[in-house]
C-alpha cells in the first residue's frame, strides 16, 4: 500500500490547479484526434506564413501512417525522425505513432558517427530526414539497420511562391542538396499524397512505448529513455493543469525550442495539440530575427524556451523594434534560469511571466515549475507539478531536513519505463522506496518549509576546491550581474594545490569590453574567496546543444587540454 507523503507545496498552488491528478489514459494520437474533432478549422501549424489546420494535420498523419504500414512498418518498429521544427516533423511524429511505431528523436546536429550509434542502438529501420542531412546518413548507410529513408525539404512546406523561390535561393547560397534516387529512398510529400487518410488496424495502448529519447542521463553514456504514451500524455496534461488561465482553442505557441528535444516536444508540441493552440514553427532558434518576427507577426501568447534563448533576445539589437507584449507566459527549462536573465526579459516584454521550471528526459520531462501567476521565488525551480512526488534524500535514500542539500528524487506518471536495452542502467536510476518507484535525478537540491525546491547543481558538475564544494550556478549568477557579460559558465580545472579551481568562460555583450581582472574583482566582492574564479576565458559565443543548453563539459575539457599544452615539456 502506497503511503501518503507530505506535500507542503499544495498550499501554494494557484487557484484552479488541482491537488489531485490522474492522467486520462489517452494515447498521443488520441490527443490529435480530439483536437481535429474539437477545433477542425483552427490553425495548428504556422510555418513562415504557410498554415495547416488541425483537420488537415490529422489527415496528413493518417496518410503517413498508411504509407508506413504499406512499406512494412509494424507496431513496435522504431522510426527515427531527423528534422527541425517544420510541419513534416509534426506529421511524422503523429503518423509514426498512428502506425503503432516507436519514434526515435534524432538531433539534426548529430555527426555521422553519433547518428550511426543511435540508429544502430535503437534498431531503427525507417528514417525520416531533411534533405540537408542526407549526406551524413550516406556516410554510415552501410553500417546501420535502416531499410527505408523518407526525405523531405524545407520547400515542401513553404507557401507559394516561396516554395518555388527557395530552391533558387539555396542554389545561390550553395546549400541546395540533390538526394540521389535510390530504391530505399522515398520522397516524403509524394508518399503522403499517394495514400488515403486511413489508419492501419493496430492497437495502441497507453502503456506502449511511444518514444526513445536519447540522453546522457546521470552517467553521460548515451542511451534511450523509453517514454510511453501514458508518460508523455500525462506530462502534457500536468502542464495543462498547471496553467489554470490557459485558454483552450485560443493560444498561440512560439515553438522555437526543438521538438526533437523532449522539452520542446512536451510543452511546445504535445501541449499545443492537447489545448488546440496554434504552433508557430521556428526551424532555427539561433535565427533571432526569425524568432522575433514570429512573435510579433502572430501575436504569440505562450513562449516555452531555454535561458540562452531568452538571454539572446534580451541582448539582440533588433528586439526593441518588435512588439513582444502579447506574450503572457513562459516556462524556462533545460538549464538553470539566472535571475538577471529573467529580470531583463520581463522588462522588455512589459511583464511577461517568465518562470523557471525543471525536468529531465527520464521524466518526460517536467517535474517542477514556479506558479505562472502565483507566488514565484527567484532562483527556485518552484513546486512539483500536480501528480508529482518529490524528495530530497541523503546518500542512503532517507529524506533530509528542510533546507539541507541532498539528491532530488521524483515519482509520478511521467517517469520513464526504463532505458532501452540497459537493465543495469535502469536499476541504478529507478529505485523502489517509500512505497513508490523513484527516479534518481542526480541533481543536488534543497526544499524549504513551503515546498519550494532549489537546484544547487548537478552532482557531476560539482567543483571541489580545497575540500570546499562549489556549485557552478552560484558563480554564474554573480558573473551575469556584470553589465558587460552576456553569457557565462563556470567549470572546474585541475589545481595542484586545491585539487580544483574555478575557471570562468564568458561572452560579452556587443560593444562591451572588460578584463579578466575586472571580472575576478567583481566576483570577489560577492563570493567567498574559494568560489572566486582563478582564471577567465573570453569567447564570442559559448558552445551549446541543439536545445541551446551551454556545454559545460566541452568548456571544461577545452580548458583542461589548454592547461596540459601550456605545461613545461608538454
Amino acid at each position: 500500500m502506497t503511503q501518503p507523503l507530505p506535500r507542503p507545496w499544495l498550499t501554494h498552488y494557484e487557484p484552479g490547479v488541482p491537488h489531485d491528478f490522474q492522467p486520462t489514459e489517452r494515447t498521443l494520437p488520441q490527443l490529435l484526434e480530439h483536437a481535429a474533432a474539437t477545433w477542425p478549422d483552427r490553425v495548428a501549424l504556422d510555418f513562415l506564413g504557410a498554415t495547416t489546420t488541425y483537420r488537415a494535420l490529422l489527415d496528413d498523419a493518417r496518410r503517413l501512417a498508411s504509407a508506413l504500414h504499406k512499406v512494412g512498418v509494424r507496431p513496435g518498429d522504431r522510426v527515427a525522425i531527423m528534422l527541425p521544427n517544420c510541419p513534416q516533423f509534426v506529421t511524422a511524429f503523429y503518423g509514426a505513432l498512428l502506425a503503432g511505431a516507436v519514434v526515435v528523436n534524432t538531433s539534426p546536429l548529430y555527426t555521422p558517427s553519433e547518428l550511426g550509434h543511435q540508429l544502430t542502438d535503437s534498431g531503427a529501420e525507417t528514417l525520416i530526414l531533411l534533405d540537408t542531412f542526407y549526406a551524413r546518413y550516406e556516410q554510415i548507410r552501410a553500417q546501420v539497420p535502416v531499410k527505408r529513408v523518407l526525405v523531405t525539404g524545407i520547400q515542401d512546406a513553404l507557401p507559394f511562391p516561396k516554395n518555388l523561390l527557395y530552391p533558387l535561393k539555396a542554389r545561390h547560397e550553395g546549400t541546395w542538396v540533390r538526394v540521389p534516387a535510390a530504391e530505399r529512398t522515398l520522397p516524403f510529400s509524394a508518399v503522403i499524397r499517394s495514400q488515403p487518410p486511413a489508419v492501419p488496424g493496430v492497437t495502441r495502448r497507453p502503456g506502449d512505448t511511444a518514444l526513445l529519447q536519447y540522453t546522457g542521463g546521470t552517467t553521460g553514456t548515451p542511451k534511450g529513455a523509453m517514454l510511453s504514451h501514458r508518460n508523455l500524455v500525462a506530462n502534457a496534461e500536468q502542464a495543462r493543469a498547471w496553467m489554470a488561465g490557459l485558454r483552450e482553442g485560443q493560444e498561440v505557441t512560439l515553438a522555437a525550442i526543438p521538438f526533437f528535444h523532449v522539452y520542446g516536444m512536451t510543452v511546445a508540441m504535445n501541449l499545443s495539440v492537447l489545448t488546440g493552440a496554434t504552433m508557430v514553427l521556428i526551424p532555427n532558434p539561433r535565427d533571432l530575427r526569425m524568432v522575433l518576427d514570429g512573435i510579433s507577426r502572430t501575436k504569440a501568447t505562450l513562449f516555452p524556451g531555454v535561458p540562452t534563448l531568452y538571454n539572446a533576445i534580451n541582448t539582440h539589437p533588433e528586439t526593441a523594434a518588435h512588439d513582444l507584449t502579447t506574450i503572457r507566459a513562459c516556462i524556462s527549462g533545460s538549464a538553470p534560469l539566472l535571475r538577471e536573465t529573467a529580470r531583463r526579459f520581463r522588462d522588455i516584454t512589459n511583464g511577461a511571466n517568465l518562470v523557471e521550471g525543471y525536468g529531465l528526459t527520464e521524466a518526460s520531462p517536467i517535474t517542477h515549475t514556479n506558479p505562472i501567476f502565483g507566488e514565484q521565488q527567484e532562483g527556485s525551480i518552484g513546486l512539483p507539478f500536480p501528480g508529482v512526488d518529490a524528495l530530497v534524500v541523503d546518500d542512503h535514500g532517507q529524506p533530509v531536513p528542510h533546507g539541507e542539500t541532498g539528491e532530488l528524487w521524483v515519482a509520478g506518471p511521467m517517469v520513464m519505463q526504463g532505458y532501452w536495452q540497459r537493465p543495469d542502467e535502469t536499476a541504478a536510476t529507478l529505485v523502489d522506496a517509500h512505497g513508490r518507484t523513484w527516479l534518481k535525478t542526480g541533481d543536488l537540491a534543497t526544499m524549504d518549509d513551503a515546498g519550494y525546491f532549489r537546484i544547487v547543481d548537478r552532482k557531476k558538475d560539482l567543483i571541489i576546491a580545497g575540500g570546499f564544494n562549489i556549485y557552478p550556478r552560484e558563480v554564474e549568477e554573480i558573473l551575469m550581474t556584470h553589465p558587460a557579460v552576456m553569457e557565462a559558465a563556470a567549470v572546474g580545472v585541475p589545481d595542484e594545490y586545491r585539487g580544483e579551481s574555478v575557471h570562468a568562460v564568458v561572452a560579452l555583450r556587443p560593444g562591451q569590453t572588460v578584463t579578466d581582472k575586472d571580472l575576478i574583482t567583481h566576483c570577489r566582492a560577492q563570493l567567498s574567496a574559494y568560489k572566486v574564479p582563478r582564471s577567465v576565458e573570453f569567447r564570442d559565443e559559448l558552445p551549446k546543444t541543439a536545445a541551446m543548453k551551454i556545454l559545460r563539459r566541452e568548456l571544461a575539457h577545452d580548458a583542461r587540454e589548454r592547461m596540459k599544452a601550456q605545461r613545461p615539456g608538454a
